[in-house]
């Protein structure tokens, strides 16, 4: 089956819509500290707070919690509180908190891999280090960020596991999966999440102008498929507003994901 957009006249890119696709991943924590890592997460959480999720506690990235909602990488907005990096570590271990991070490598069962490719001893490439990983993933909410959707990212195993998704978890015990949750992993192809047969990914819902077998034939595993696979919606023209004149009037968000109308639709195969 195939599921493809009705096509867009509103100018909308993909872009646009994978900001609004993170922001949604964010619209149902209520009042939490949202710790987005990247350009696309920076941007779709900030147009969650102004928009389905007002309660968000946003910071400026380095030490400070912002009482407004500036564009990207913007100065001088209204500070509400101090947050010093010693702090974050208390909030990772006992506060509400939903971390969106990038990968390098994501698996079948949702470990993501962010420290080398190739064997561990002797890696073939050198990369950020776990970091925060591990304890992002057993103890707050964690989402992804995937800006180039492949088969060299979504591979039946990580090299590495950094960020531990649920099976590993359940099987380390109460400890590692009781605050395990991967929520979301948002893709410039799709949505996905880990909510399939063992824990495994998911395929939620593709974006306008993809279909459901470009998605398999870029992912490196066996996706779980749905009988039924939805279009990622549109942002509305309140945030398509929002996005573009006041939050990335720059136009920041293109160099992730290249600058591009959606694809007017085909009619769907089945």
């Amino acid at each position: 089956m195939t599921e493809v957009s009705t096509g867009s006249t509103t100018g909308v890119t993909r872009a646009d819509v994978c900001a609004a696709a993170i922001a949604d991943a964010f619209k149902d924590d209520g009042e939490i500290f949202a710790s987005p890592m990247g350009m696309l997460p920076m941007l779709g959480v900030r147009l969650a707070k102004l928009t389905s999720n007002p309660d968000l506690v946003i910071s400026d990235g380095e030490s400070l919690f912002l009482a407004g909602v500036p564009p990207l990488f913007a100065k001088g907005d209204v500070v509400e509180g101090w947050i010093p990096f010693r702090k974050v570590f208390d909030v990772v271990a006992y506060g509400k908190r939903h971390v969106m991070m990038g990968a390098t490598q994501v698996d079948r069962h949702g470990n993501q891999n962010i420290s080398a490719i190739g064997d561990f001893a002797q890696p073939k490439r050198q990369l950020l280090g776990s970091r925060g990983a591990p304890g992002n993933t057993v103890n707050n909410r964690t989402s992804y960020w995937v800006p180039r959707h492949s088969t060299r990212v979504f591979v039946e195993q990580v090299d590495i596991v950094s960020g531990v998704g649920p099976q590993r978890a359940k099987a380390a015990g109460p400890a590692a999966a009781r605050f395990n949750d991967i929520h979301r992993i948002v893709s410039n192809l799709g949505v996905l999440d880990v909510g399939g047969p063992d824990d495994t990914v998911r395929l939620l819902s593709v974006h306008p102008g993809v279909t459901v077998e470009e998605v398999v034939e870029q992912t490196g595993f066996e996706l779980d498929v749905p009988a039924e696979v939805p279009t990622t919606r549109e942002p509305t023209s309140e945030e398509t507003v929002l996005i573009r004149e006041m939050l990335d009037p720059k136009g920041l968000r293109f160099k992730e994901v290249p600058q591009e109308g959606l694809r007017q639709a085909q009619e769907p195969t089945r």
